[in-house]
């Protein structure tokens, strides 16, 4: 079975590996240290703050794992080859708010790409 393509602008696969380097290389090494201080505080089964950092480990190992299936999976929309007399992937679109009367402006992306 193939995998699932993964629409993505060039802006949002850079976030993407952006956002991967950072938790590979140090939010990895802050949860170690975390748990490493929590541990040295003795025993572990009424241990909070361990518990905490064991669970951000996780979620953090979660996440890697996502960006890591989503990289790998990527497609990414060259922006200048973009049809622009249709609305799509890459796409940037200007709308009127009639009750505000101002301009709004929004760039399409691909599904897995988020936007903030």
């Amino acid at each position: 079975m193939e995998a699932k393509k993964n629409i993505l602008t060039y802006e949002g696969l850079k976030k993407y590996e952006d956002e991967l380097e950072h938790l590979k290389v140090v939010v990895r090494k802050e949860v170690a240290q975390k748990i490493k201080e929590a541990r040295a505080q003795g025993d572990l089964s009424e241990n909070a703050e361990y518990d905490a950092a064991k669970d951000e480990q996780r979620d953090i190992e979660a996440r890697i794992e996502e960006l890591e299936k989503i990289l790998k999976n990527a497609e990414v929309i060259v922006e200048d080859e973009v049809d622009l007399d249709k609305i799509n992937i890459g796409c940037k679109v200007k709308i009127r708010d009639m009750t505000e009367k101002e301009d709004l402006e929004y760039k399409i992306v691909g599904s897995t790409e988020r936007t903030a």
